[in-house]
């Protein structure tokens, strides 16, 4: 079966079960994918977590029938996934500032978010990036830095990181971090992934020889040895240069892995040396872990 064909699997099971309970299991599974890589895979082919569509997709179903029928509030939330009549109002005044109660009496209409179909996904445009990456096997290091919590719900990370890193260049926080093994390197590690939520971790430092004297307020990571797909960005400008990286990251799952046999894994890191610092030709790596599907 084709990527699109298995993300639209997971599509249709949310359609058929929004009253039942869901799991990233249960979508993965659909899919035929392992959870981390049906997580990556849907974020980047439909600007959403799974979870975070499902929750749409629930409020949706419960905004028409508040609006088309005269059923109980409790009975509409139970019928949209909902456990009880309490956190169903709750994630509704938290969407759309308004009780259940006030849509219904209101006659307004409201933003939802509609059934998603793989024609409907956007897609990158063409160009820039290499899609054939190079495959290496990078050893264990250890990785010392500051750490960023953040979400891939709605493109929050896409905000925060580079926020993060201006913050980090601005107050010269590299020079803070000891026992350094490539000076010229530094790395920007995602983890500690909550396919569930959304939710990681963002840390920005160098390989290090130990942790010994680690300053406090810092993060320290021991990553494994594994078997990366390397992608690197287009040449671009100090104002491009995020975009670049951002776009990267979307056509290496958009383009890349759903011919290429391989399902993304844990660890994934930037790789920022020389090539970066320029102001007019800035580059560097996204290393993304792989197995063989």
């Amino acid at each position: 079966m084709e990527y699109i064909e298995r993300i639209q699997a997971a599509l249709d099971y949310i359609e058929e079960n929004l009253d039942r309970p869901i799991l990233m299991e249960d979508l993965a599974r659909e899919a035929c994918f392992s959870v981390f890589h049906f997580h990556r895979l849907f974020v980047f082919m439909l600007g959403d977590t799974a979870a975070d569509y499902l929750r749409k997709r629930r409020l949706a179903k419960a905004a028409d029938l508040l609006r088309t029928t005269e059923q109980r509030v409790l009975d509409i939330a139970l019928a949209s996934g909902f456990q009880s009549h309490e956190t169903f109002a709750r994630a509704f005044k938290r969407e759309f500032r308004l009780t259940p109660v006030e849509y219904r009496k209101s006659g307004i209409s409201l933003g939802l978010q509609p059934l998603a179909t793989l024609t409907h996904v956007p897609r990158p445009r063409r160009g820039g990036i290499t899609m054939t990456p190079k495959i290496v096997t990078k050893p264990a290091f250890k990785l010392i830095g500051y750490g960023l919590d953040t979400n891939s719900n709605e493109g929050q990370n896409h905000r925060d990181i580079p926020q993060f890193w201006q913050r980090y260049l601005q107050e010269n926080l590299r020079a803070n971090i000891p026992n350094k093994l490539r000076p010229s390197v530094e790395i920007g590690l995602c983890t500690n992934f909550q396919p569930e939520t959304g939710d990681f971790t963002y840390v920005i430092g160098f390989e290090t020889e130990s942790f010994d004297e680690v300053p406090e307020g810092m993060v320290c990571i021991e990553v494994p040895e594994a078997t990366y797909a390397v992608f690197t960005t287009p040449k671009a400008d100090n104002a491009d240069f995020p975009a670049s990286i951002q776009q990267t990251w979307a056509k290496a799952f958009q383009e890349w892995f759903p011919t290429s046999g391989y399902q993304a894994c844990t660890p994934e890191f930037e790789w920022y040396d020389e090539r970066s610092e320029s102001d007019t030709d800035k580059q560097m790596d996204i290393y993304v872990a792989i197995v063989r599907e």
